[in-house]
């Protein structure tokens, strides 16, 4: 799912960036990030549908396809319906500030299992800390370029990870006591 998702956030964010979204080349960097992106996601969604199981291909193809006809109706109503840029622009970010949202939300379906489990060997940490410190990278772009569908964006992502981190450290402290009692009890 997580793939998926990220599929979908670097069509959206592709098309974003292009100039028929966004004035000229102004977002040139989110192009060539996102398109790399797309590239490196259908390649984890291809290798993962050649060695799944014929229900994991169907899985994968009834999660695909509404993405891709998502990011095919995007392109077509930013097209026909939108005609400055100013107006595709917000609409494209809109929907890809939703996209976003929901790419790195997927995660947090690991918490569901961390919280059933009671531990975090499931949520790996160099995996959030890195996931955290490129999306800083990407505020402080949003930021500087003044692009406010990119800010908001990774400012949401960065409450998410500042929450789910404060979860793994409470899980980490809770670990910790409970083993410092049972010991205490032997």
């Amino acid at each position: 799912m997580p793939y998926i998702m990220a599929l979908l956030n670097c069509f959206l964010y592709t098309r974003y960036g292009l100039p028929v979204a966004s004035y000229k080349w102004e977002n040139f960097p989110v192009v060539t990030i996102n398109g790399l992106g797309i590239f490196l996601e259908l390649s984890f969604i291809l290798i993962y549908f050649y060695y799944a199981s014929t229900d994991g291909k169907k899985k994968v193809a009834m999660m695909t396809l509404p993405v891709l006809l998502l990011s095919c109706s995007v392109v077509l109503i930013s097209t026909f319906v939108f005609h400055d840029h100013h107006h595709r622009k917000a609409f494209v970010g809109s929907v890809g500030l939703v996209a976003w949202v929901a790419m790195y939300g997927s995660p947090l379906v690991v918490v569901r299992k961390v919280i059933q489990t009671k531990s975090v060997e499931f949520m790996p940490f160099y995996l959030s800390l890195f996931s955290f410190l490129a999306s800083s990278l990407w505020m402080a772009y949003g930021l500087l370029s003044h692009d406010l569908f990119l800010a908001v964006s990774v400012i949401i992502r960065q409450l998410v990870d500042v929450r789910v981190n404060k979860c793994q450290k409470a899980e980490k402290e809770t670990d910790a006591e409970s083993y410092g009692h049972t010991s205490q009890r032997e």
